[in-house]
């Protein structure tokens, strides 16, 4: 489990294919790296990553075709700035909401304006996903807990602080691009649960 708080940026050395099984290699920086052993998880970019293995600033990771179809993993390439933080450790503080690590899609920038320092996103992700987005919740955006702002049908909006921008790879994002999400489960919970009964009643 994860806080969806960004620790530290990473950077992708290589992204190797062998099979079906796609290997990732990351550069962070020592201080992150220096308490991590093999079997540790790691949210990169949000999804949850189980350490292979570490070479002082470098972690490698594994991920199975049911990872890669549903997040970014396949289109990393060289150079790609990666959100990372370590599983939530017993006593730590939750800074954001619990997220699990399990991305359920992708969505994409549909819009960025930026005010001064602060930029507001608009992210689609799509008309399926729409029920599950309510103003004021939360979302795991490429990692990062963040609140929803308005929302159209399957499509939303968020208010990004200069600090989020600054420590995440939020900054980066343009016109097109795709984003890892996690909807809060709390609130899939709520709204299967409730379209069962309906349907139950129903019948």
């Amino acid at each position: 489990m994860f806080s969806g708080i960004v620790q530290s940026l990473g950077t992708i050395i290589s992204n190797s294919e062998a099979g079906e099984i796609v290997t990732l290699e990351v550069q962070a920086t020592e201080d992150f790296t220096k308490d991590l052993k093999v079997g540790d998880s790691v949210a990169v970019d949000g999804v949850c990553l189980t350490l292979t293995k570490s070479e002082s600033d470098r972690m490698f990771f594994d991920a199975v075709p049911e990872t890669l179809s549903k997040t970014l993993i396949k289109s990393y390439t060289k150079g790609t700035k990666v959100n990372l933080e370590p599983s939530l450790k017993f006593n730590d503080s939750v800074g954001g909401h619990i997220v699990s690590g399990h991305i359920h899609t992708t969505g994409h920038v549909n819009q960025v304006e930026i005010h001064g320092d602060a930029k507001d996103i608009v992210i689609d992700a799509g008309a399926d996903w729409g029920k599950f987005l309510f103003e004021k919740g939360y979302i795991g955006i490429n990692g990062c807990s963040i609140t929803l702002g308005e929302i159209t049908e399957g499509r939303f909006i968020v208010h990004l602080i200069p600090e989020t921008l600054r420590a995440t790879n939020l900054d980066n994002l343009v016109y097109g691009n795709q984003v890892n999400l996690e909807f809060d489960q709390n609130t899939i919970t709520i709204v299967e649960t409730t379209e069962r009964i309906l349907r139950d009643q129903a019948k």
